[in-house]
């Protein structure tokens, strides 16, 4: 079954350290939520082989789900997993482009060569930034009634773990798995209006996995570990290229979503969908050549909000093929086609 207690915990960093176990190391951060304190646990190495996780720091991340952060009261959010709102779901939310995660040794001598080093970086200059704001998106563990807090000795215990992608597990931990309820970090820095995203995830995780269950999709064969496709894997054969989300004219629009064939071979789009960020579909039908494009206009209940949104194309069997964000500012201007 899916995370118990998932949600976002927002608050100030006051502390950090690395932790050195061998087993199972995490980086260690230190939360003031108003009157409670918090430690997030961040994992910088997997149990499982291969150990190094794989990783991707945005430094000027860009995604509608910033919007609806700083409105939410410092300490402990439960989040519903679903679409639609700050729930986190590293495939059909379409925070990041996979093949940009590479992989990180957990510790090493020297500066800025491992994940410990990208982690502390940020979370030092959250320390020390006083507005700044520590978004983290997990799993909460507590409050430890006359127990404190086994690193940072604050009482009673409280925390939140599981700040990585929580579904396409392996066993023994599918019993984790579940869809929009993965973990990441982020960082609100309110004086330079920058956004920072920490995306983790393991190398034995699945990319492709049930709409409901969160488990390896079983259209997916040898998916392989680590960022790239395995070869049953349909990611980017068609790429979602524009986007007419604020058509000129009043309400309703004719909203458009411009696709392109990458691949060297015609493909059947027969069956394929594009969705929109509440999962609402439209189905499409024909053929696509390679290199060509193809405007696809969508129905009025398929629709590209100007408060920022998604968009995912997905094949006859479901899997993800693309996948796109776009934000309100992106949005702002009338008649224009955003470019992915």
């Amino acid at each position: 079954m899916p995370l118990k207690h998932y949600g976002v915990l927002k608050g100030k960093a006051i502390g950090a350290k690395r932790e050195d176990e061998p087993k199972s190391p995490h980086y260690q951060v230190h939360i003031q939520a108003g009157a409670v304190q918090y430690r997030i646990a961040v994992n910088v190495k997997s149990q499982l082989s291969p150990s190094e996780l794989l990783f991707l720091l945005d430094d000027d991340f860009q995604h509608s789900i910033t919007a609806a952060l700083p409105g939410l009261p410092v300490g402990f959010t439960p989040l519903r997993s679903q679409p639609g709102g700050p729930a986190l779901d590293f495939i059909r939310g379409n925070l990041f482009n996979r093949l940009d995660m590479r992989l990180l040794p957990p510790n090493l001598p020297g500066p800025n060569n491992d994940l410990s080093d990208q982690i502390e970086h940020y979370v030092d200059r959250a320390i020390q930034e006083p507005d700044a704001q520590i978004y983290a998106f997990g799993q909460r563990w507590g409050p430890e009634e006359q127990v404190p807090d086994k690193v940072f000795r604050f009482s009673p215990g409280n925390g939140i773990h599981d700040i990585h992608m929580n579904q396409g597990n392996v066993p023994p931990h599918t019993a984790d798995d579940g869809v929009w309820q993965d973990g990441a970090l982020m960082f609100a820095f309110p004086g330079s209006h920058q956004w920072v995203a920490v995306f983790l995830a393991f190398q034995s995780q699945a990319w492709h996995t049930d709409d409901r269950t969160g488990h390896t999709s079983p259209d997916v064969s040898n998916p392989g570990p680590g960022p790239q496709p395995g070869p049953t894997e349909p990611d980017h054969l068609v790429r979602i290229v524009g986007a007419l989300v604020n058509p000129v004219g009043p309400a309703p629009e004719q909203e458009t979503v411009t696709l392109i064939n990458a691949s060297p071979a015609p493909v059947d789009l027969n069956g394929w969908k594009i969705a929109d960020r509440l999962k609402k579909t439209h189905t499409l039908s024909g053929a696509i050549n390679p290199g060509a494009t193809l405007v696809i206009t969508l129905p009025q209940d398929v629709q590209l909000g100007n408060k920022g949104g998604i968009i995912t194309l997905l094949n006859n069997k479901g899997l993800k093929v693309d996948g796109v964000s776009y934000t309100a500012q992106e949005a702002q201007k009338e008649g224009w086609t955003i470019v992915f």
